[in-house]
């Protein structure tokens, strides 16, 4: 979507994604030739129980980086055809070792409409966070494709205070990643007299700020990384 007009945003950029991803969005960030602010809302931990689902041989499927990377700690497989959701997801799967890559267009659907359009045999097995943000699994039970999901990470909260939450706040910009971090950045921003702009991910990650008054929200077309840096540098 077309950005709307803020000439008057300074270069302060708050970043909430979690880490590891947060080092890479800042680097971005910089690169645009805006001053990031990293503090992430929410930090991943694995799910050492999910081992035990990670067998089979069938396709595996991931919607993030964060979910192949708590794989790759998970499960030593490396075999067979991966599904990932885009560009980043692809780039994480090669450092994990995968070899045979196929990526979607950027979201849930158009993945889960890669993987029909292929029709691997075997069930795909969808490691994904705890709380999902699409239900890749169903979309695939329901339209003929053997799959299942296993939750290796979650995401947790992470705990805010003191300065660096202060000089985040008082951020003229703030980028999220997730619904989830929509809603802890809408509780934040709630009690504040002077809101920040906010840049979404997707839709999906500004849904829980509809109810601020905020000076500017706006998501790229595509839930892409690239989009939304390419958007934050035309927000100025």
């Amino acid at each position: 979507m077309s950005p709307p007009s803020r000439p008057d945003i300074p270069r302060a950029v708050w970043v909430t994604r979690a880490e590891p991803g947060a080092s890479a969005t800042a680097a971005r960030v910089t690169a645009a030739g805006l001053a990031p602010l990293v503090m992430p809302l929410l930090e991943t931990v694995d799910l050492p129980e999910a081992a035990a689902a990670l067998g089979g041989d069938g396709p595996l499927a991931f919607t993030s980086a964060n979910g192949v990377r708590a794989f790759a700690r998970l499960s030593p497989r490396r075999s067979g055809p991966v599904y990932v959701v885009g560009p980043a997801t692809a780039a994480a799967a090669q450092v994990a070792g995968f070899a045979d890559i196929r990526s979607g267009a950027g979201d849930v659907e158009a993945l889960a409409a890669r993987i029909l359009a292929d029709a691997p045999p075997g069930e795909v097995l969808h490691a994904s966070a705890r709380e999902p943000a699409g239900d890749l699994a169903g979309r695939l039970q329901a339209s003929g494709q053997p799959a299942r999901r296993a939750a290796v990470y979650a995401a947790r909260e992470t705990s805010l205070a003191g300065a660096g939450l202060e000089e985040a706040l008082a951020a003229p910009v703030v980028l999220a990643y997730s619904p989830r971090a929509g809603r802890i950045l809408a509780r934040l921003l709630a009690p504040l007299p002077a809101r920040p702009a906010v840049l979404g991910l997707s839709p999906a990650c500004l849904a829980p700020l509809a109810g601020l008054d905020l000076p500017a929200r706006a998501a790229p077309d595509r839930p892409l990384e690239s989009d939304l840096i390419n958007l934050l540098a035309s927000f100025r």
